[in-house]
């Protein structure tokens, strides 16, 4: 599955709106086109910490239609998204998994916040050894970047 979502950029008035068909949570405005665009991905992740904190199952992205823009989830992040998904699905609690982890709820709890930093490999680890889900990654050159090599 990829971690990025799609969403949709309109003027309503003097103000650009930012909505995500998937995460209707995640709504965001600006004054430009541009502002709002850069501040769609801020609004997704403050959404999906509200799925997490809820405990509620987070939808799949959809695919892109045309004139539709993608925000991308980060690989730390995309992994926390993902140990949720995998939670809900299986119906694993926070204590459940620190158990399963020899782990203390509170630290599932910090590997489940987006704004807390976890290393990756430690959410890879629990994907892999409790719901059996391979954490994959994968690169593709920015939209708008040059071929340069530094």
């Amino acid at each position: 599955m990829q971690f990025s979502y799609p969403f949709n950029v309109k003027k309503e008035g003097a103000e650009f709106i930012v909505t995500f068909p998937d995460i209707p949570e995640a709504l965001t405005g600006a004054d430009t086109r541009e502002e709002a665009i850069d501040l769609a991905r801020d609004s997704l992740i403050a959404a999906l910490g509200g799925y997490i904190d809820d405990k509620r199952p987070i939808p799949e992205p959809s695919e892109k239609r045309p004139r539709q823009e993608l925000a991308h989830l980060n690989p730390l992040e995309a992994a926390k998204v993902g140990l949720h998904m995998a939670m809900v699905d299986e119906k694993v609690g926070n204590v459940a998994l620190g158990k399963r982890l020899g782990i203390d709820e509170k630290a599932v709890r910090r590997m489940l916040d987006l704004d807390q930093h976890t290393k990756i490999e430690t959410i890879n680890d629990a994907l892999k050894s409790v719901f059996k889900y391979r954490l994959i990654t994968s690169m593709e050159r920015a939209h708008g970047t040059s071929g340069a090599r530094i």
